[in-house]
């Protein structure tokens, strides 16, 4: 079920809600990958506890802080570095899906909140190295990854990048982020959305194939 859009203050004004607040740092930057593709542009995503990608951020609650204030503290958390978000960095808010948010019915609404910061390429690289020593790091959050915007002429790049598992919402908002920003061209992300669908259909095609083979030897002990 594809989640509704609202203003900030329409979020705001919702009863019961529970809100998490989400950001993309990212950056220009002239580096060329091999001495010879160009990068474009840094922008840090997360490797999470569970396994699944997503961008720095958590939950917030909007009577004791405010969004930014909350999203900023996560940062400090998981970054290791007291980064302040502002209101003018908003991008968007929308209900995220209700299999999201929860199995159970009863359970309060969830309302993501989504930001995009733009810095320098060596206050980028800075965090970088302060994720590393970070409160979270190792627990929460295994580690800060780049989202590649390129595509290799054997098809590294972005589309395998889509292929991985996202957390929540995280996906979509990279994806609109990017068509918003102008970080990549519309015909540039539905190549690479095609292409992930196909590596997505392969991999699991392997999966299945490697848990056959693991249960066929498994019987033979």
């Amino acid at each position: 079920m594809a989640s509704r859009q609202l203003s900030r203050a329409e979020a705001l004004a919702c009863p019961g809600c529970m809100h998490a607040c989400h950001v993309m740092l990212y950056c220009d930057t002239k580096t060329l990958l091999f001495g010879s593709l160009p990068i474009r542009h840094i922008i840090l995503m997360q490797m999470r506890f569970d396994g699944l990608l997503g961008f720095p951020g958590g939950f917030v609650n909007p009577s004791e802080e405010s969004l930014e204030a909350g999203l900023t503290r996560e940062l400090s958390e998981e970054l290791g570095v007291a980064l302040p978000i502002l209101e003018e960095d908003h991008v968007d808010s929308r209900y995220a899906p209700a299999s999201s948010s929860s199995s159970s019915s009863s359970s309060p609404r969830l309302i993501t909140h989504f930001y995009a910061k733009k810095m320098e390429e060596e206050q980028i690289r800075e965090l970088e190295r302060a994720a590393t020593t970070a409160t979270d790091h190792g627990q929460e959050v295994l580690g800060m990854v780049r989202v590649p915007l390129y595509t290799m002429k054997g098809g590294g790049g972005l589309a395998p990048f889509l292929s991985h598992s996202f957390a929540g919402n995280a996906r979509s908002q990279l994806a609109d982020t990017l068509l918003h920003l102008h970080l990549v061209s519309p015909e540039e992300l539905r190549e690479a959305v095609a292409c992930s669908l196909k590596i997505q259909a392969s991999a699991a095609e392997e999966l299945r194939a490697s848990l056959a083979s693991a249960e066929a030897k498994r019987k033979l002990l």
